[in-house]
Parts: structure tokens; sequence; C-alpha cells
């Protein structure tokens, strides 16, 4: 008998397919027929046995429909196309801004291992619904080329920042993510945003204990009514507060709203409160992180900007009035520095030739691939092999037209 096991994948039963799980919220369907063809088959929860079918070949044929099954990957949550990204998928983690590794030339590297969010909150710059498909990253292919940039970068005391265009709890590998980054030699720090709405207190200590150091949460209001309205879904903003209070006591917190003029504006000092409550109770670093809400030409856009002037100098007179520091400095509150800059493969303007591997986030977007790089095509029509013009290499995020 043929046994096939497996850490990531779950099989369910239904009438004419098993449904394959894939990292807990992304699935697809085999026929009962294609299996059978295999062999006779039975299932448990991460298994199939394969009677009478050599173990070789039921491994072989069944890689096979798995191959085939991936190809038709879908979130289980928004029911969006989903594309899996790993070591033999042909796309490369560098170069898109919404997955893989993005390396800014400072000793923050940002990791985006996933694309999906449960909030649909009115200031979010992604706006996903505007988004077909959703990414995730195999956990040990970002490892593996993390450590090769770590390597090429030749410094120490680096902050991997865990984020994205997403939730990053619903990664299935959260916890093993930051285990196997804690266990990087040039890795001092690692930091998370999160809404925290898929928090629970084992969760923070399950990552604490792995080595988590900061948590970047977002919370806008402290009132629950507003609070819900700005989360755009169902909100419990206590139960945010109250995780909020427990990874204080565990691991380095930042309360991180973004200011809305004329939305959340008389929220501001009540959140500058909470925080300092906060401050005179843990031993941990607890800092307010006031963010000024951007316009973005895909994001939601429910306000008018603030001019950066005009942020700085509202946060200088809550400065005064609440006694308490609000204009943070990269360098001196969080240590960031420049570091070595990755080698561009190309420029502006250059024109290659790059492979086309699968669509892109937005809708007609497709991701090229060419010398590691992804290269984000849009409007994009094209399939194989083509010609590229490059339209943006900026920190190695990589646009193009196909010519």
């Amino acid at each position: 008998m043929a046994n096939l096991s497996f850490e990531t994948l779950s099989f369910q039963e239904d009438k004419d397919v098993i449904t394959v799980v894939f990292l807990r919220i992304f699935s697809f369907d085999i026929p009962r027929e294609a299996l059978s063809a295999i062999g006779k088959y039975s299932i448990s929860k991460k298994s199939i046995f394969f009677k009478g079918t050599a173990q070789e070949d039921a491994e072989l044929k069944f890689n096979l429909l798995l191959a085939k099954g991936f190809e038709n990957l879908r979130n289980k949550i928004n029911n969006k196309k989903a594309v899996y990204v790993h070591k033999g998928s042909g796309i490369p983690l560098v170069g898109n801004v919404a997955f893989g590794i993005v390396d800014r030339n400072t000793s923050i590297i940002e990791v985006k291992p996933i694309t999906v969010c449960n909030l649909k909150c009115i200031y979010c710059s992604v706006n996903d619904d505007a988004r077909p498909v959703d990414f995730v990253v195999e956990k040990d292919y970002i490892i593996e080329e993390l450590k090769k940039i770590l390597d090429y970068k030749g410094c120490e005391n680096i902050e991997i920042h865990i984020g994205g265009q997403a939730e990053p709890v619903y990664y299935a590998d959260l916890v093993l993510l930051v285990r196997d980054l804690a266990e990087i030699e040039q890795v001092a720090r690692i930091s998370i945003d999160t809404n925290g709405t898929l928090l629970s207190k084992k969760l923070v200590d399950d990552l604490v204990e792995a080595g988590m150091t900061q948590f970047n949460v977002s919370v806008n209001s402290m009132e629950p009514d507003l609070a819900q309205k700005i989360a755009g879904q169902p909100y419990s903003l206590n139960n945010i507060l109250e995780i909020a209070k427990y990874i204080s006591k565990k691991a380095d917190l930042i309360v991180a709203p973004v200011w809305m003029p004329g939305v959340n504006d008389n929220e501001i000092p009540k959140l500058i409160d909470f925080a300092k409550s906060l401050q005179g109770k843990s031993q941990n670093r607890v800092i307010l992180g006031i963010q000024n809400f951007l316009n973005y030409r895909f994001g939601r856009n429910p306000v008018k900007q603030m001019s950066w002037d005009l942020f700085r100098k509202k946060l200088k007179e809550l400065e005064k009035s609440c006694q308490t520091k609000l204009l943070l400095d990269f360098k001196d509150d969080f240590n960031i520095r420049p570091t070595k800059p990755l080698p561009k493969p190309f420029k502006k303007g250059n024109r290659i030739e790059a492979d086309i591997i699968c669509p892109g986030r937005l809708a007609g977007e497709k991701i090229a691939a060419a010398n590691n790089r992804s290269i984000t095509l849009p409007n994009c029509a094209k399939t194989g092999r083509q010609k590229i013009k490059i339209t943006r290499s900026k920190h190695n995020i990589y646009y193009g037209i196909c010519l």
C-alpha cells in the first residue's frame, strides 16, 4: 500500500471530488475518477492511501495531479484565484511590491508571504476588492532567498518586517516562518504589521517564543462604532485593545493609527492616552506611530490627504499638549541605516526579454521573470517569452511594458 502524507495539505471528501486544502485558506479540487485511475484509495485528514499501488508509482501520478490542481488554486475566504510562489514556480521573490522580499537598501527588509486581508478599511492603500488575484509564498523559498540577500549585503543587526498587501496572520506557516527567520545569524529583530483581529493570546505567545520582537497594531479609533466604520467589516474594538495590552507585556508594541482628516481627528488624543497608559505598565517599548493618510491611485480614498507640512505641524502641537513624543526618527527611534544595495540587473528604459509566468494582482496584469527578478506588466495580454521595456526599477521593484 502506498501512503502519501503531507504537512501543508489536508483532504476533504465531497460527492464527485476530493477538495485539497492548502495552508489552511487555499484549496483546489481533484476529481474522484482521477484518483481512482491511480488505484483504490482512502483518505484521512492529511494522508491518501492507495491499495495495491507501488509507493513510487503513486507519488509520481499523484504529484502530477497536485501540479494540475495548483494551477486552479483558489482562496477560500474570497474565492479569488491564487498563485503559489515556490522554488519551482519560476517566480523570483525580488521585484514585486505585493509579495516576496522587498529590500529598500536599508537595515529593514520586508518579507511579504501572503496577500489576503479580512478587513475593508476605508483608508486602505491597496483596496483588495480591486485585485482579483492573491499570492502565497512558500516558507522555505523565502528563507533560502533571504539568506542569499543577507550574505550578499554582509551586514548584521537586520530587522525583518513581515507585512505587505495583507493581514499576515492569515499565513498558516507564520510561526514557523518567524522561527526560521530568528535562526538566521544576521537577523536581530522581527516585526509584523497586523490589524490584530486574528491574534489570540496563545498565538502572541507562540510568535514571541518563535522570535517575534515587535507588533505594529493598527488601531484607528477608541470609539467602537467609528472603529468598525473605519474597518469596513465586523470589528471588536475591545478585543483589539485587550490583545494590544497583552502584546505590550510580551514584546514591543507600536499602536499605529492612520489619521484621516475629518474622520478620526478627535480619536488621536484618545489613542495617545491609550498608548501612554501601556507605557507605564510595560517593560517593553510602547510607541504611538501615527500615520498620515495618503491618497493612492488604486487605494480607497475617503478623504483628501493632509500635506506633510500640516501633518508634522499637528504632531508637534500634540507632542506639546500631550507631553509625549510623536515625531519619530527612522535612525534614532528604529535604528534604520543604509546598507549595501542589491544588484539591479536592469534600469528604467532597458529593453530586455522576459518570460511571462502568471497573472498579477490587478486585472490585466502579468508577472514576468528575468535575471532572478519579478517584473509587473500592467495591461498585458501576452504569454510566453516577450520583449519588454523597463518602466520602473526603484528599490528593485520592477514594472515594464511589452514591446
